[in-house]
């Protein structure tokens, strides 16, 4: 075509505007040869293929690995690739089949629909609390180690919730995962703000505060253009119907 699609820096590469033009082309046309696939597959029984699923760390850890693990196990041709959700990606480029989000998307051809809300509350050990004292009023917390996510790996404006009471707890222990938050609050370092349906399955984890509640949603997307495929299409309905299932407990009362 005698034209140029990638500009080449020291930084790495980018594509010009033909190479832009080029890209779209290629994925429509990927995406035909994805439905043909599809279409072909869907005579028999067997889910094939592979379906990358990308959720934040807390869903992800605690509530899609059992299960999709479980819809892995009964389909051996099926590879699911669970990965935690990034600052940024793109469904159109494949970089997931299918994602969780915390804010529902505003922009781009997707298919969407909302999951559930769920729900976050202060929490501290029970062993903590017998050491450092009771949390009756949010004046207590001053002076406690506040066990919290790392600022700089926020990516989402859902995730915001720490600032209503990081003001009141100078002392901080900062985590980049769900998990790690939950363990440091577990073995007794300090408090969190940790999800509901995670922390009702630890006896030792007290929540405090009960008028203290954080409420965000869930959302799940899919691409149109690999929504037709059926490995896609059984993911993504078992992961509605998972959540469905399971919805009063997302939520505290």
């Amino acid at each position: 075509m005698n034209a140029r699609l990638v500009e080449r820096h020291t930084s790495g590469c980018t594509l010009t505007p033909a190479g832009e033009a080029l890209l779209v082309a290629a994925e429509r046309a990927e995406s035909e040869f994805l439905k043909v696939g599809s279409d072909i597959a869907g005579a028999t029984e067997t889910i094939a293929g592979t379906v990358r699923v990308g959720a934040p760390d807390g869903l992800g850890s605690y509530f899609l690995a059992d299960r999709l693990g479980a819809l892995a196990a009964g389909h051996p041709a099926l590879v699911i690739q669970l990965v935690p959700l990034p600052r940024t990606f793109s469904l159109s480029r494949r970089e997931a089949d299918v994602a969780i989000t915390l804010d529902r998307p505003k922009q781009g051809r997707l298919i969407l629909s909302k999951l559930t809300d769920y729900t976050l509350s202060v929490y501290a050990a029970e062993n903590y609390l017998a050491r450092e004292g009771k949390i009756r009023t949010q004046e207590d917390l001053a002076g406690r180690l506040f066990v919290t996510h790392v600022e700089d790996f926020v990516y989402s404006r859902a995730l915001g919730y720490a600032s209503a009471l990081g003001r009141l707890m100078s002392r901080r222990y900062e985590c980049g995962s769900v998990v790690a938050q939950m363990e440091a609050v577990r073995n007794g370092h300090g408090v969190g703000i940790l999800h509901d349906y995670v922390a009702r399955r630890y006896p030792e984890l007290k929540r405090q505060l009960p008028d203290v509640r954080f409420i965000r949603s869930y959302w799940l997307t899919s691409h149109p253009d690999t929504h037709g495929t059926r490995r896609v299409v059984e993911v993504h309905r078992f992961i509605a119907e998972s959540v469905k299932s399971a919805k009063p407990t997302f939520v505290a009362k």
